[in-house]
């Protein structure tokens, strides 16, 4: 059997499991690793400023796609670099694989020049760490990396000495020939009708859909139905469950609306969907509560449960539905319909072009949302701009928004929105950052360039790390260290080969927005919005 280096082994097993992109940068403890991707795969290679950028975009892609997206990275700092990028993958269920090289195996454990420990780092955030010590391993191990990513929902870290890599072994056939795929799996029999059962002798149903609800929304909305069943609906879920749903009622929690937040409250029993949501002071009180989810571990783990299933959401209710007497009253369901068109009313009061002199945030989102493609990527960066995101871009079951909602990090925006596009050439992609995120990783602007994408990225302009600010005062603190000095951030885009626009006042907003969405190429809107801009809680 014909010899080949680990490196040209490690990128076509990569290849194998449907690896499409790495994402990284170059250095020498990785050469033999890039120069066998460039010879010996298709795998493109896309070339970062900073790692955390490609480990955020690496997760973006993989998260849309669902298929298996990779980074790498040098030896010491190099692969460190990633882990923020990719504890967000970890977090959101993002199937990545890092290659992290390493310095030559004979002088580890020496303390020498950029050494790193890679293995206690990263433990904490993958569901599968190995380093190849040997290199007859190397395949076995990077094959086992791919398909725990892909079971588990997460990152694998393979960690591979630079010596390991361009040595030469025998190319072993590949253990596994396809990734298996996932089972479907619903609750037993005897479950299903004790569902029925808790369901059927209560009046005030609710449901609460969270993100385990993606592609269920035909089935969801027929247990509504059924019910007259408001839906109140996770951060997470909401591309999976407000586009053109008659039985929506909202989100509840901080970034939520009356209407959600106060259906959940006065409800006799609560139908709880593929939901995580972690504050347990928004669950009813004194409700009858079912939960349904794919994880045991998540059943009864933020409020006490009646009963709880473990099952995918579409099965499960596939099989519930049978079992289910049809409601007639419509008075609960009719109660939050009406109270959620209400709040909507008072969330777009600011959305409005009131004074040439200020600008609300919430004007921009509704206008990024009036005149984005009807089927396009939007992301926000944690703090403000992930609210006027919730809020106020809808979506319709073709759009698609990508936050930071479980690891809350800032910066994610932009990064994100490379992954998307370079894995969706085809689509509109819209990141909607925040002044402080933007400033924390612009220098991959850089790679928007390089790259040729035609991101639009809009900065919510408002010179204070503003979310902070609120927390500051709502504690009852005065702000500080929360004030931010801006460059010209359209004037910026220029000089470096995105297209600037710049908008200062309200009554100018609209038209630069739809310039800046119809440009052809990348293109940066700096929107100076107003500093005191509240974020008021449902409650």
């Amino acid at each position: 059997m014909a010899q080949k280096k680990v490196a040209q082994i490690v990128v076509e097993t990569l290849a194998h499991f449907g690896v499409k992109r790495c994402y990284g940068v170059v250095g020498d403890t990785l050469n033999d690793v890039t120069n066998a991707m460039r010879f010996h795969t298709d795998i493109e290679w896309v070339h970062m400023r900073h790692e955390e950028v490609g480990g955020f975009a690496a997760g973006a892609e993989s998260f849309m796609t669902k298929g298996l997206t990779a980074c790498a990275g040098s030896c010491g700092p190099g692969s460190l670099h990633f882990i923020n990028g990719l504890f967000e993958s970890h977090r959101n269920g993002a199937p990545v694989v890092l290659i992290a090289s390493q310095l030559p195996t004979a002088v580890l454990g020496t303390n020498f020049p950029q050494e790193v420990d890679y293995k206690p780092i990263y433990e904490g955030c993958s569901v599968y760490c190995e380093e190849v010590r040997n290199p007859q391993e190397a395949k076995r191990i990077v094959m086992t990396a791919c398909q725990e990513a892909l079971s588990k929902r997460g990152v694998a870290v393979v960690i591979l000495p630079s010596d390991i890599s361009a040595t030469a072994v025998e190319d072993l056939p590949i253990g596994q020939l396809y990734p298996a795929k996932q089972p479907l799996i619903y609750p037993d029999a005897s479950e299903i009708l004790k569902m029925a059962e808790i369901i059927n002798a209560g009046d005030k149903v609710g449901i609460y859909a969270g993100a385990g609800c993606e592609g269920a929304y035909a089935e969801l909305i027929a247990l509504a139905e059924m019910l007259k069943a408001p839906i109140a609906h996770t951060s997470r879920a909401k591309d999976f469950v407000e586009g053109n749903n008659p039985y929506n009622v909202g989100m509840t929690g901080m970034m939520g609306v009356k209407s959600g937040y106060e259906m959940i409250e006065h409800c006799e029993t609560l139908i709880i969907l593929g939901a995580d949501f972690a504050w347990s002071q928004f669950y009813p009180k004194h409700a009858k509560i079912i939960q349904v989810d794919i994880d045991v571990a998540k059943l009864g783990l933020r409020h006490a449960i009646e009963l709880g299933v473990i099952g995918h959401i579409k099965e499960t209710i596939q099989q519930l539905l049978p079992h289910l007497e049809t409601k007639t009253s419509t008075t609960f369901l009719d109660k939050y319909i009406a109270l959620h068109k209400k709040c909507i009313v008072k969330l777009d009061k600011k959305a409005v072009a009131k004074s040439e002199d200020l600008i609300h945030p919430q004007y921009l989102t509704e206008l990024l949302s009036e005149y984005a493609a009807e089927d396009a990527f939007a992301t926000a960066d944690g703090g403000s701009a992930t609210v006027w995101l919730l809020r106020h871009f809808e979506t319709n079951g073709k759009r698609r928004t990508l936050i930071s909602l479980k690891h809350g990090t800032m910066a994610n925006a932009m990064p994100q929105a490379i992954g998307l596009q370079k894995s969706h050439p085809q689509k509109q992609v819209i990141a909607l950052c925040g002044d402080g995120g933007m400033t924390m990783l612009m220098g991959d602007l850089l790679t928007v360039v390089q790259e040729q994408l035609p991101i639009k990225i809009a900065i919510v302009n408002n010179g204070t790390l503003d979310f902070v600010e609120l927390e500051m005062k709502a504690d009852g603190m005065v702000n500080s260290y929360t004030d931010l000095h801006n460059p010209d951030f359209a004037k910026m885009a220029d000089a470096i080969g995105i297209k600037g626009f710049s908008a200062k006042g309200s009554h100018e907003l609209e038209e630069t927005v739809k310039a800046f969405l119809a440009h052809d190429g990348p293109a940066l809107l700096d929107v100076h919005t107003s500093r005191l801009e509240l974020i008021f809680p449902p409650h």
